[in-house]
């Protein structure tokens, strides 16, 4: 049968007195040590011993010395309790600054595109954080599974987590090989994708995902059709590359196929803008300083990047901006 174990409220009230005493063999001795009156060593050595239900101490006006039951006592608690204060300081040493293991659940597409560059130079200015990254396209419960924070598409991300934007908003496209494109012709209207090839991707709760659209501001939903189904996005592009089908994917991960020519975004007019790419977390009151150092590091690059960009478009003139 089963028992169930839990400590007691109050369990470890006076082991310390009860160490310290056992250590110097004198109650005034350990009252010094831990800045109390040796009273009130006295009154904690006793309560002990009335919750454990023996004598632990032979006391003496001359001397205190161990009973069998406190020599027995002191053998298991003595190294219990060192092993509770290394427990204690390491755990205020992870509060207190950033070091431990960081454990982020991401998107597979996002590593190469968002995340190597990022974690990079983070491991960097940070060599007393272990950053493990889990690559896995199914929403999962951060807190439940174990981890610090997650990085998924702005709409898939739940009301009540705290998001910080890792990059700006962005088109969902529709790309195409070009042979692919000359063999089956190019889609001028939504409604063309019923004569096409489509890859889709089949969403964590098990559904196949539609196909988004703008219709001037109004969006719809297209209901698609083809050979092949795919969990990520990685898998949906080199099937695209090779020729399968049309895929509808987030454009910053089309947009190294697309200027290198293996790919063709088509109806571009009729293009969505997803709210683009977040870190986000539990609470603002739950953060590690490991976290806190993740998140200063993304702010900070994201800055940089903004600055980068403006100084760029900047130096532009009007007629090259029209472009």
């Amino acid at each position: 049968m089963k028992q169930n174990f839990t400590v007691r409220q109050g369990a470890l009230d006076g082991v310390e007195a009860f160490l310290s005493v056992a250590q110097h063999r004198s109650f005034r001795k350990a009252a010094g040590e831990l800045g109390v009156t040796p009273s009130a060593i006295s009154q904690a050595v006793r309560a002990l011993e009335e919750r454990v239900g023996a004598v632990l101490f032979i006391r003496t006006t001359r001397s205190v010395g161990l009973t069998e039951a406190g020599e027995r006592f002191l053998t298991r608690a003595k190294p219990a309790f060192e092993e509770l204060v290394a427990a204690s300081a390491l755990a205020r040493e992870l509060g207190q600054r950033p070091a431990g293991l960081l454990r982020l659940t991401v998107p597979p597409a996002v590593v190469p595109i968002l995340l190597e560059p990022l974690i990079a130079s983070f491991c960097q200015a940070f060599p007393e954080i272990e950053v493990e990254i889990a690559a896995n396209e199914e929403l999962v419960d951060i807190a439940a599974d174990g981890f610090d924070a997650g990085i998924r598409l702005g709409q898939f991300i739940a009301a009540d987590m705290v998001a910080v934007r890792l990059t700006p908003s962005f088109p969902l496209v529709v790309v195409g090989s070009p042979e692919y494109l000359r063999r089956r012709g190019w889609p001028e209207r939504i409604d063309d994708l019923r004569q096409h090839a489509c890859i889709r991707m089949r969403r964590s709760n098990g559904s196949i995902a539609p196909w988004s659209f703008v219709i001037g501001k109004k969006p719809i939903e297209a209901v698609v059709s083809g050979p092949l189904i795919a969990h990520d996005f990685p898998t949906m592009l080199g099937a695209t590359i090779g020729d399968m089908g049309l895929a509808q994917v987030p454009e910053p991960i089309a947009a190294g196929p697309v200027k290198a020519g293996k790919l063709v975004r088509v109806l571009e007019v009729f293009e969505p803008v997803a709210p683009g790419v977040f870190l986000y977390y539990p609470s603002r009151h739950q953060v590690m300083p490991k976290l806190r150092a993740f998140i200063d590091h993304v702010k900070s690059r994201a800055d940089a990047a903004d600055k980068t960009r403006i100084h760029i478009d900047d130096r532009q003139t009007p007629a090259t901006k029209m472009r």
